[in-house]
C-alpha cells in the first residue's frame, strides 16, 4: 500500500516554510517508528536554506493510508520565529493533503475493440445502401464508440476507426493528467490557519529542561513557610 501526501506552506511567510521542514522530519520519524517507508518524491525549496515551500512525500507500507490520515489537515508548528525576534507569533501553519500523482494509463490494443459492420444513409449511391461498408467500433475498456462511413471500403473505414479511437484515448489521458496537476496545485491555496488537526513543538533537550527545573525548585522553596526559633511558622 502506498499513498502520496502533499505538504504546503501555502502563501504564508518564510517561517511557514521553516515550519514545514520541521514537520516533515517529525512525520518521517513517526513513520519510521511505525515501520513505514517514506520517500520525498518532489520538493520545492523555500527562500531560506533548509526550508521548503512544498514537499510531495510518498508513504508506503501496511497502514500507510491510516498514517497519512493522521497527518492530514492543517498542521501547526508551535515555536518562536528563528528570523524575527520582535514578533510574538509562535504558531506557523502548514497544510497536508493526500493527492493523486499519476492517472491510470490505458494501453490501446486492437483486441480490445469490437468491430461491427453497419449501413448508413446519405450520399454514395446504390453501393453504399446495399453493402455494409460503415464501421461501428467500440473500445471496451473505456466505452468510447466511433462510427465511420467516410470510405466505400470496409477495410478503410475500419482503419480510420482505429485511428480515431487511439486519438480520443490519448486526448482523454492528457486531459485527466492536467486535471490531476490542477487539483494538486489547488491544495496550495487551501491552507486554513487556525483550528489545526495536529500541533507539534520542538523537543526540549536536557540542557533546556535544566533551567526550567531549577526555576520550579526556587519557586517551591520560596512558597514554603519558614519557622522561627520558637517553632512558629511565618
Amino acid at each position: 500500500m502506498s499513498v502520496h501526501l502533499l505538504l504546503s506552506a501555502g502563501r504564508g511567510p518564510q517561517e511557514c516554510a521553516w515550519a514545514l521542514a520541521r514537520l516533515l522530519r517529525r512525520l518521517e520519524a513517526d513513520a519510521t517508528r511505525q515501520n513505514l517507508k517514506t520517500h520525498r518524491a518532489q520538493t520545492v525549496p523555500g527562500d531560506r536554506p533548509g526550508t521548503y515551500r512544498s514537499v510531495l512525500i510518498q508513504i508506503a507500507g501496511t497502514g500507510a493510508e491510516a498514517f497519512a490520515a493522521s497527518w492530514t489537515g492543517t498542521l501547526c508548528w508551535q515555536a518562536p520565529s528563528p528570523y524575527r525576534a520582535c514578533t510574538g507569533r509562535k504558531n506557523w501553519y502548514v497544510t497536508a493533503q493526500p493527492c493523486q500523482v499519476d492517472t491510470p494509463r490505458t494501453t490501446f490494443a486492437e483486441a480490445d475493440v469490437d468491430i461491427v459492420a453497419c449501413r448508413t444513409g446519405g450520399p454514395g449511391g446504390q453501393h453504399r445502401n446495399k453493402a455494409s461498408t460503415a464501421v461501428r467500433a467500440t473500445h471496451r475498456p473505456s466505452g468510447i464508440v466511433v462510427v465511420v462511413d467516410a470510405e466505400r471500403q470496409f477495410s478503410l473505414n475500419r482503419r480510420i476507426a482505429m485511428q480515431l479511437l487511439r486519438q480520443r484515448i490519448e486526448r482523454g489521458e492528457e486531459a485527466a493528467g492536467r486535471a490531476v496537476t490542477t487539483a494538486r496545485w489547488r491544495i496550495h491555496d487551501e491552507l486554513v490557519r487556525g483550528d489545526p488537526t495536529r500541533i507539534e513543538r520542538p523537543e526540549m533537550s536536557k540542557q533546556d529542561l535544566a533551567p526550567q527545573k531549577q526555576t520550579r525548585q526556587r519557586r517551591r522553596h520560596a512558597t514554603r513557610p519558614t519557622r522561627t526559633a520558637e517553632g512558629e511558622s511565618r
